[in-house]
């Protein structure tokens, strides 16, 4: 299975354990885009609605592009009585959009699974001329939170973390969005920080696509590895997280 379709064999552990963003994240994102009642916004790859729900509220015209059957699904549940809530379940690179046309297209570490020619292209060619292209991701670290337990997690990782598949999409370059037609590029951070316990430690790791995919044996003792470290440690870790945002637009 695609890397980018596993996602939605998980959908509720997803819908738990999927980090959200920063208020502040969405607070500058509505107002740079000048997002309400009237503005055309697209979702690409929502998942669960991790960074649905801020958008969604202001009043705007929400769409949104989901690959899994699953996920939207879930995205159809929870905001299908919104009368301002569209999705289609299928896949960004090959969908006919037509003669639509947004205000703000936006992803939450989703169109780093989209070739970079073909997300940035075609979100270009869907945006208004002043449109807003924004792109989110979290960054997070647990070293400096707990030194210790981050060299017990590690051995773990060395002794079974065995996937039959590598993560091999690293490569996306945000920054490359001007050589495709965009203009004003910056990059923005948002402090956070979540806590999990052990059990809430592996279930969040069991949504990591090369995580998923490590066979057995190696996959229960890299996962019993992990709980019983994070349980000798307290019972407790903790993550500092940083949100990050590009945002850039479509030349008037």
């Amino acid at each position: 299975m695609e890397f980018r379709k596993i996602f939605d064999t998980i959908p509720e552990q997803f819908d738990r354990y999927r980090p959200r963003y920063s208020p502040a994240l969405f607070q500058d994102l509505i107002e740079y885009a000048g997002v309400g009642p009237g503005k055309a916004v697209l979702e690409i790859g929502p998942g669960t609605g991790q960074a649905t729900d801020p958008i969604l509220d202001t009043g705007c015209d929400y769409h949104a592009i989901e690959l899994g059957e699953h996920l939207c699904g879930a995205m159809q549940r929870k905001y299908g009585e919104r009368p301002n809530f569209h999705i289609a379940c299928d896949d960004f690179i090959t969908h006919d959009f037509g003669t639509q046309r947004f205000d703000l297209v936006y992803s939450a570490a989703a169109i780093q699974w989209i070739p970079e020619e073909i997300a940035f292209s075609k979100t270009f060619e869907l945006l208004k001329p002043g449109g807003t292209l924004a792109m989110m991701l979290t960054v997070s670290e647990y070293r400096t939170t707990n030194p210790a337990l981050y060299e017990a997690i590690q051995k773990v990782y060395d002794a079974h973390f065995r996937p039959e598949t590598r993560y091999t999409h690293g490569g996306f370059d945000y920054e490359s969005a001007p050589d495709y037609g965009f203009v004003g590029f910056e990059k923005r951070e948002y402090p956070g920080r979540r806590t999990f316990t052990a059990e809430e430690y592996v279930a969040f790791c069991g949504t990591h696509c090369d995580h998923m995919v490590i066979p057995e044996p190696h996959k229960t003792r890299f996962f019993d590895g992990l709980r019983d470290a994070v349980l000798s440690a307290g019972d407790r870790i903790v993550f500092n997280d940083t949100y990050v945002l590009y945002l850039t637009q479509k030349p008037l």
